[in-house]
């Protein structure tokens, strides 16, 4: 993963845009976890509100992959449907694993 490139995409000096990525990851955890606790639940609305969360989060940094499967989970509960919700929620927690473990080794 390439941070100084994210970075640059951002504006950010790469030190700066390290501290936000810190800061995503330890949050998107429990909003995560929410989003998965609602899908399992069948809860629409705190689906909804938890991937727009996770949407925000990641377009704010260039993680165009979670804010796509997130913005796709919003939509389809937004309609009352969660299908497809839980493969997506796996396909976002792969891309977040990959962050945070870049994280840790850069």
């Amino acid at each position: 993963m390439n941070f100084s490139e994210l970075a640059e995409n951002t504006s950010l000096e790469e030190d700066e845009f390290l501290e936000l990525v810190e800061l995503f990851v330890e949050t998107s955890a429990s909003d995560l976890e929410r989003l998965q606790s609602a899908i399992v639940l069948g809860r629409t609305q705190q689906v909804v509100e938890a991937a727009h969360s996770v949407k925000g989060a990641a377009g704010n940094l260039g993680f165009t992959g979670i804010y796509d499967l997130s913005k796709a989970i919003e939509e389809k509960a937004r309609k009352n449907s969660l299908e497809g919700a839980s493969e997506a929620l796996k396909a976002i927690r792969d891309r977040y694993d990959q962050i945070a473990e870049a994280l840790r080794t850069k």
